[in-house]
C-alpha cells in the first residue's frame, strides 16, 4: 500500500450564511489494525463537523506555504492601525 493511501487529512466544516467553510486542522495515519491516529494542529469548538478524508497530492499543493491573509483579517488590521 502506498503512503498516501495510509495518510488522511482532518477537516473542520462549519456552516455560516448557507455556506460551508472547510478548515484543515490536522492529519491522520492508518494503523495496521485499521484504526487511525490523529495529529491535530487546532482543536475545534462550536457546532462544526469533523471529516477525515484520504490525502491527495492536491492537499500538499494547497499547504506548501502559509495561506494568504483573508480580506476580513486585512480589514481588522487596517482598523487597528492609528491614523497619522
Amino acid at each position: 500500500m502506498e503512503q498516501s493511501a495510509k495518510m488522511k487529512v482532518v477537516w473542520l466544516i462549519t456552516e455560516r450564511n448557507d455556506r460551508s467553510y472547510w478548515t484543515r486542522i490536522g492529519v491522520g495515519t492508518v494503523n495496521k489494525d485499521g484504526s487511525i491516529n490523529l495529529s491535530l494542529s487546532a482543536v475545534p469548538v462550536g457546532n462544526g463537523r469533523i471529516q477525515v478524508r484520504d490525502y491527495t497530492p492536491r492537499d500538499a499543493e494547497q499547504h506548501e506555504g502559509p495561506p494568504p491573509p483573508s480580506p476580513r483579517a486585512a480589514r481588522h488590521a487596517d482598523a487597528a492601525e492609528p491614523a497619522l
